[in-house]
């Protein structure tokens, strides 16, 4: 390993969230050998003794196993260093603190480690009473504790300290200016490095200029902690773009950069891989010789590059460096988990000292004090992957299977019900849409899940394309509105061959989900399942949305102020960008599935999108679209079939079928049918759900037409009258009574959601319901909508609850026992 000049090039484990496994950072140092890099920082925010409890030292056991990580690093040639966070808690001028503190480090040197870093990131600027008759400044404070624990451990050639004020956003009055970096600069021992982030905690990109005023305030170049590639400000948004917006002359002003990336492991892959690109760039290569490439799976000898491949590596190209990167992900992706390698079992000792899915750094950065604060409101935007209250483990299914676990065993009646998978009919002899077939991830598949995952402060290609077209569709939807005037065929003919390909993009979404679930390489899928799940969801209801706007949407004839033309972005900037060019990316929640989200008329629900992913993940395909006539005969049969669930198998409508779906769905599929969604599955439809824009009037008209109607499909016939089909028929007429004006006056819509119980991923159920309440509010802007359930069902209850159903009243207008939930939109 090179002195003390050697450039600082590699991975900081800094992130709020659960710590990774030994197992991964064995697998991280031989990629990083593999690529190039040569410095690996130990800091992970919720590792307890790294910063809650950083008083403690570490038991035996811990010790032996952060001694085993020190020689696999050194082992490999990588420089480790120990980090350690005392700032929030500590008392700089406590003599017991001090002792503490260099105890603590101590220890971690007598196991080897060479080279250290204190960190004050993430704290408060106020001191104790004690501290400030001891301290000129906060600063001052740091300054004098770091240098005595410099000097303690004997001047290593390698000390990193992180400031307060780590990034320009961060400095007051500004970084010139900063008394607190003047101070760094002034007092700070010359040899001790100053980590720094950029102009932002986020930044889209390093500036030599901005640099250069740094080194010139803290006397001494600084080392990049970069957070290009992290995401634990956000847990719906990855990053597996390639590195990018960082000169590779900027190494010369530099003494380091460290990159803090992904909390899901398997996620950084492509994020380190350009990193060794980026650091291989402009070094000085003798024609024959070349980069290291390679994979966990393959040891072979590095394949020399020709003298024109080093030309072009000495340049360094984003893009290109992403397309190896992909070339060698391939080999990752597609083949299975390795003996040893379980990287769903998290350790007890130095490796996971917290619970799983702990604070996240928005969760944190919240408690600091507002001048500071770096993450939007949790309630906004809920927890969905990471939050404790949110989410608990993900599955720990069988390694080498592709199915999870099957179906708890059904009772005669759901046997009966679902009458096996192959006896629930297509509802025609085309395929659901999108399947293809279930194997390897193919490069196009990888290249998509790349494009809609990219980098914090800008989208891939697919993502580009799919915000432009999703934009485009929405505010040119009059051309294809149920009651627009005469259009230009070749108007609307674009607009459908336009729609067209935004819902081929949507089901190469549904696709690229079922083979990652699918996919070989289990630990991959444990660490990207939320994510491509997450945005499969949200382009089911933009797909559904699609569909729906041909021929349903109302032409308002207005060009401004309506839900169409409330969001004027598209895909060439992110949402970020539009609040500010100088925004940090956690401003704006959801990556490209808040800005689906936002796009749609109900996108300020947020609760309606974030949500955890199913317990066991499920390759099954599904699809949500608008009724079309065709669908009633297997409506009516899904809902006689849960009927009969209900009443424990017993048949009691023989004579009269139909009678279980005209009272469950008839009304609605006759006089409502541009308000009803069907699910399907790759079996055939699997729910529904059917909505009333205005229950009042559709009231009206079932009293003019639907219950006249019923009564002459089902004539009494004296003694011989089947009691329990006549009984439905009086509630049939009762369904359609009067509801109370304070109920319709907030919710003057209505819905029933109906689906098949053994759903493995129930979250299509709220998908389903999400896609009628974007249409609901599309026309004539519902301002609310209710639904009526059962107390028995306390399912149904418990799910409409957490989709922001409350409780409206017991009873109703006709004195039925029942419950009515209402929910504002």
């Amino acid at each position: 390993m090179e002195g003390e000049t050697q450039f600082l090039c590699g991975v900081v484990e800094g992130f709020y969230g659960r710590p990774w496994s030994m197992d991964q950072r064995k697998v991280l140092f031989q990629w990083m050998q593999l690529w190039g890099l040569n410095t690996y920082l130990y800091g992970p925010k919720d590792d307890l003794k790294h910063r809650l409890l950083w008083r403690e030292v570490y038991s035996p056991e811990e010790e032996a196993q952060l001694r085993t990580l020190i020689v696999e690093a050194q082992s490999r040639g990588l420089r480790f260093v120990y980090a350690l966070s005392p700032g929030q808690d500590i008392v700089f001028s406590s003599s017991c603190d001090l002792t503490l503190l260099k105890r603590k480090l101590k220890q971690v040197s007598d196991l080897g480690c060479q080279a250290f870093a204190i960190l004050f990131d993430d704290i408060d600027h106020s001191m104790c009473q004690a501290d400030s008759e001891a301290f000129t400044s906060f600063a001052h404070a740091q300054v004098t504790v770091t240098n005595e624990i410099y000097r303690f451990l004997g001047e290593p050639p390698v000390f990193l300290f992180c400031p307060t004020e780590y990034c320009g956003s961060l400095c007051s009055p500004s970084v010139s200016k900063s008394p607190y970096l003047q101070t760094v600069g002034e007092d700070l021992l010359p040899n001790i490095t100053v980590i720094w982030t950029g102009s932002k905690v986020i930044s889209r990109k390093l500036s030599l200029d901005c640099l250069a005023e740094l080194e010139c305030v803290l006397q001494r170049p600084p080392l990049i902690w970069d957070n290009l590639h992290a995401n634990d400000y956000d847990t719906r948004r990855l990053f597996l773009g390639p590195f990018k917006g960082r000169d590779p002359q900027l190494k010369k002003h530099l003494r380091g950069l460290l990159l803090n990336p992904n909390c899901e492991f398997e996620a950084n892959y492509i994020p380190l891989h350009t990193l060794g690109s980026w650091f291989r760039a402009e070094k000085d290569y003798v024609k024959g010789e070349g980069m290291k490439r390679g994979n966990r799976r393959s040891r072979k000898k590095p394949r020399q590059l020709r003298s024109t491949e080093a030309y072009e590596e000495c340049e360094y190209c984003p893009e290109r460096a992403l397309t190896a990167a992909l070339h060698d992900w391939m080999e990752e992706l597609n083949q299975p988990l390795q003996a040893g390698k379980d990287y769903t079992n998290q350790s007890t000792s130095v490796i996971s000292l917290i619970p799983s899915w702990q604070s996240t750094r928005a969760d944190h950065r919240a408690s600091v004090s507002s001048s500071r604060t770096k993450a939007s409101d949790s309630s906004d935007c809920p927890s969905t992957f990471r939050a404790t209250h949110a989410v608990a483990k993900l599955p720990v299914f069988p390694l080498n299977s592709s199915s999870p676990p099957s179906s708890p065993p059904m009772g005669k009646a759901e046997r009966e019900g679902r009458e096996g998978d192959k006896k629930r009919p297509h509802q025609s002899s085309q395929q659901l849409p999108g399947s293809r077939g279930k194997g390897l991830l193919s490069e196009a598949q990888v290249r998509l899940l790349v494009g809609l995952h990219y980098l914090p402060h800008e989208h891939g290609p697919s993502a580009q394309k799919l915000l432009q077209d999703l934009t485009w569709l929405k505010s040119n939807c009059h051309l294809v509105s149920a009651n627009s005037k005469k259009t230009q065929p070749q108007k609307v003919d674009e607009w459908r061959g336009r729609a067209s390909r935004f819902l081929s993009l949507c089901e190469d979404i549904a696709q690229l989900h079922c083979s990652v679930v699918g996919g070989a390489n289990r630990s991959v899928l444990y660490d990207l399942y939320p994510y491509v799940w997450d945005l499969r969801n949200t382009a089911l209801v933009a797909k559904a949305f699609i569909c729906w706007l041909d021929g349903r949407v109302l032409n308002d004839g207005s060009n401004l102020a309506s839900w169409r033309n409330c969001f004027h972005w598209c895909g060439k900037s992110t949402g970020a960008e539009l609040l500010g060019v100088d925004s940090e990316p956690w401003v704006f929640k959801g990556g490209v599935s808040g800005e689906v989200q936002m796009l749609l008329p109900i996108g300020s629900s947020g609760e309606l999108f974030s949500h955890p992913p199913p317990l066991f993940p499920t390759s099954r395909l599904y699809n949500i679209r608008p009724y079309h006539s065709k669908d009633k005969v297997e409506l009516y049969r899904m809902v006689r079939q849960l009927h009969l669930r209900t009443q424990g198998g017993q048949e009691s409508t023989v004579a009269h079928p139909d009678v279980i779906g005209d009272r469950c769905l008839g009304p609605c599929l006759a006089l409502s049918p541009e308000y009803s969604f069907i699910l399907e599955d790759e079996l055939g439809i699997c729910g529904c759900v059917l909505g009333i824009l205005d229950v009042r009037f559709f009231a009206k008209r079932c009293q003019a037409s639907w219950i006249p109607a019923m009564r002459d499909k089902y004539p009494p016939k004296g003694s011989s009258t089947h009691s329990n089909t006549q009984d439905l028929v009086k509630l049939m007429e009762e369904d359609q009574g009067e509801y109370p004006d304070s109920l319709l006056y907030h919710f003057p819509s209505q819905l029933r959601l109906d689906a098949l119980p053994e759903l493995v991923d129930v979250s299509v159920s709220r998908t389903l319901l999400t896609a009628l309440l974007t249409a609901l509010k599309a026309n004539a802007g519902s301002q609310g909508v209710f639904c009526e359930v059962q107390p028995t069902d306390q399912q149904r209850l418990e799910f409409l609850t957490k989709l922001g159903f409350l409780e409206i009243l017991r009873g109703d207008a006709r004195s039925r026992e029942g419950v009515v939930l209402g929910r504002l939109l």
